[in-house]
């Protein structure tokens, strides 16, 4: 199985810490996000990994030859335009290593290799992206909409009384599915405001057409780092997973069926 990492921004919102080094190159306990994730896949039994770069891509090489996990095949692909697009011009960068089932991981996002499990495990679905819930979700939370395990919506704008659970920024695809993605980038991409969208608009594009099926991940742990305050939590909960974790809200019904 191959996976594509999108680590090409900066991210700004955790500046200064992200002055001279994009935040996948942060420290977690002596270890960067960028080697848990390797560390991760690798325990999930992934053997290819392609990382899109940009903003100070060499030293997300030098980390990558640290610590790339022996198991693992890495290599890196440049967006020279990372600083003036969103992560849909990434994904389109990394069209070439879309021609096979591939993962698809956001760079900031952590989790348990049970999460990768569940959904190499999940009913066969071209498409299928790893969803949490809790009790209420903010603005900045990428939400969903879903009934039966078939995602309708994604998107940080949902109105608040559909929303069903968030995509955590870890998507599984197989079979059509790697075709169908890169034709739905193009698609959205081709729009005037393409360039600053995000992947998960042709996501949302192909949930429309009842493309996309949606896998709790239940009790697993994951998290996303965008600011200071992800960071500081990040460094306090992680050394908590190895231990039993509490059971998250399932959205009723959606495991019963698969698109």
């Amino acid at each position: 199985m191959r996976a594509i990492i999108l680590n090409a921004g900066q991210g700004r919102r955790l500046l200064p810490l992200t002055l001279d080094r994009p935040k996948c190159l942060l420290s977690i306990h002596g270890s960067t996000i960028l080697e848990r994730q390797l560390l991760a896949l690798a325990a999930a039994g992934v053997e290819e990994v392609a990382i899109v770069t940009g903003f100070a891509a060499t030293s997300v090489d030098a980390e990558v030859e640290r610590c790339r996990p022996p198991s693992l095949a890495v290599t890196t692909i440049v967006n020279p335009l990372y600083d003036r697009t969103d992560n849909l011009v990434s994904c389109l960068s990394a069209r070439a290593m879309m021609d096979q089932p591939f993962l698809l991981l956001n760079g900031d996002t952590l989790f348990q290799p049970g999460v990768v499990a569940r959904l190499l495990d999940s009913p066969a679905a071209d498409v299928a992206i790893a969803v949490s819930c809790k009790e209420g979700y903010d603005a900045d939370d990428m939400k969903v909409q879903w009934r039966g395990g078939r995602i309708l919506r994604v998107g940080k704008d949902l109105p608040s009384d559909i929303v069903d659970g968030e995509a955590i920024g870890v998507s599984l695809f197989r079979g059509r599915g790697p075709g169908m993605f890169v034709a739905a980038l193009e698609e959205v991409a081709a729009r005037p405001d393409g360039r600053a969208r995000w992947y998960l608009s042709a996501v949302d594009a192909m949930a429309s057409r009842g493309q996309v099926a949606g896998v709790g991940i239940g009790e697993l742990r994951w998290i996303e780092i965008d600011t200071p305050e992800d960071l500081r939590r990040a460094r306090e909960v992680m050394p908590l997973w190895s231990e039993v974790p509490p059971v998250l809200l399932e959205p009723t019904g959606a495991e019963l069926e698969t698109v």
